[in-house]
């Protein structure tokens, strides 16, 4: 097998095994974090070609469609990704400031102005962004607001962004943090306290 039939076999492989399943199993976990901010659920069922971790592959083909755009951040964007990515959504694939959902590690996707928050007419009409983390951290935030009975506690890459994220609501951003088969939430309604 030549190195291109690879790479064409690569986006071709890693979809859901069966898809009607599959994704409303990962439609409702992905619901859940973010209803429930600062909780990890296993997320799985997709393999991405490119090395991106199994959570942030199945929510890309659960929440994805030819009517969301996605960023790609640079340290994951490829040409075996957009591929794949393509081929079983069919999302286009947009700059950040017009995207639906952005993907790539923390430093990779920054600054958060460049994506769109919403407006006061449609506050809906914000990205979501898949934060991949190498590994889950030691929380350094406490989280509250809705979902939360009384407090979560969460890791956040970048503390201060965040809370003026939160401020912001209704508008901003809303995030999703994946490492492995594992995934959380942060909606942008939680307000977060710097723990110590």
């Amino acid at each position: 097998m030549t190195a291109r039939t690879t790479a064409q076999a690569d986006i071709y492989a890693g979809g859901f095994a069966d898809p009607a399943v599959a994704s409303a199993h990962a439609f409702r976990a992905a619901l859940d974090v973010m209803a429930r901010p600062g909780t990890w659920r296993s997320l799985t069922g997709a393999q991405a070609p490119t090395g991106l971790s199994e959570a942030a592959a199945t929510l890309l083909l659960t929440l994805c469609d030819p009517d969301t755009g996605v960023y790609l951040a640079r340290d994951i964007d490829s040409a075996a990704l957009r591929g794949w990515l393509t081929f079983h959504t069919g999302a286009p694939l947009v700059p950040a400031a017009e995207a639906d959902f952005a993907i790539g590690g923390w430093d990779a996707l920054m600054p958060l102005d460049q994506f769109r928050i919403g407006s006061s007419e449609y506050p809906d009409r914000s990205a979501t962004l898949v934060v991949e983390i190498p590994a889950q951290s030691a929380p350094n935030v406490t989280l509250t607001g809705p979902g939360i009975k009384d407090s979560a506690r969460l890791h956040l890459p970048d503390i201060a962004a965040l809370q003026r994220n939160a401020m912001l609501y209704p508008l901003g951003v809303d995030l999703f943090f994946t490492t492995g088969a594992q995934v959380a939430a942060l909606p942008r309604s939680s307000q977060i306290t710097a723990e110590g």
